[in-house]
């Protein structure tokens, strides 16, 4: 997949034509599929979206954590058919008249063709253009545009509001199933204070990025995919009361796995919540809940019908 930088400074026109799809794609869950479906059905143009490197709500001043880092957004993107990636700060385009990001973005520089959005896109200085505007605008230059409908569970969209609201509240199986798949990241893993081995109970370390949506802080059933298999984990977020840590850490025991991970990213999935983080008073009996905790994840593992190691 292209990736455009600062296309909107340096570019004078994309050369080919593109089917572009239009939004912040946080999550890309399947409401965004939807709309990702549509401009792979573009004879002649390059499937493309345009979106934000952050979170514009977040920008805003308001509580927008991602749901997944820019690279696995980017990644994800590519997964639906995305060929060209219009990536642009939020500031960029903030104060634009929707009239002139219509005219001078999308049509101009970007070269669309064919423009897709979600029903509920907003555009312009303080959101003033709408799907109508982009449409009446659009049709002026004789480029279709497609609204698409959201995709609804228990009779509301999916939306990453939703999803982020079910992450940060530990219903882990809920934020799956409208986020289309299991919540996870794979970040690098970096040495703790190795105390884990010291109680035979060694663990990975990986520190979650202050932008990322983080759950409660607790103990959770996971899959840990790494050394090209799926193993059961036992993942404990936050700043690790009964040792210490000066920042949020992903701390993850693997009982099937014996090997050395630094330096590699393993993907870690959260499959449900099993009690909240709290301090024990010696690490005798963090090694004996930590055991207890581990035979919680294989149960919930089992119930949900999962084949890991």
């Amino acid at each position: 997949m292209q990736i455009v930088h600062h296309f909107l400074n340096k570019l004078q026109r994309y050369p080919q034509p593109v089917a572009v799809a239009l939004g912040t794609f946080d999550g890309v869950h399947p409401g965004h599929a939807r709309v990702l479906q549509q401009v792979q059905d573009a004879p002649g143009m390059i499937p493309a979206v345009f979106t934000f490197r952050d979170i514009p709500a977040a920008t805003m001043g308001r509580h927008a954590p991602r749901l997944v880092t820019l690279e696995e957004k980017g990644r994800l993107l590519e997964e639906q058919g995305i060929q060209t990636l219009f990536l642009v700060d939020f500031d960029e385009i903030r104060s634009m008249p929707p009239e002139q990001f219509v005219d001078e973005v999308v049509l101009e520089k970007m070269h669309a063709q064919k423009v897709v959005c979600g029903f509920n896109f907003r555009f312009g200085r303080d959101g003033s253009g709408d799907t109508q505007m982009l449409k009446s605008r659009c049709a002026a230059a004789g480029v279709p545009v497609t609204v698409v409908e959201p995709v609804e569970v228990d009779g509301e969209p999916v939306s990453s509001t939703r999803i982020r609201a079910y992450v940060e509240e530990g219903k882990m199986e809920e934020a799956a199933r409208l986020l289309g798949r299991r919540f996870g990241y794979a970040f690098e893993v970096i040495h703790g204070r190795q105390l884990g081995r010291t109680i035979g109970i060694p663990t990975i370390n990986q520190r979650m990025p202050d932008d990322l949506i983080c759950p409660p802080f607790g103990v959770y059933a996971s899959i840990v995919y790494c050394a090209g298999a799926s193993y059961l984990g036992v993942t404990n977020i936050g700043v690790k009361p009964t040792v210490g840590s000066d920042f949020v850490t992903s701390e993850t025991w693997i009982p099937s796995y014996s090997g050395d991970l630094y330096g590699t990213y393993p993907r870690v999935e959260l499959l449900s919540f099993i009690r909240p983080e709290r301090r024990f008073e010696n690490l005798q009996a963090l090694q004996l809940e930590i055991l207890a905790n581990g035979e919680q994840a294989r149960k919930i593992a089992l119930q949900m019908g999962l084949s890991v190691l």
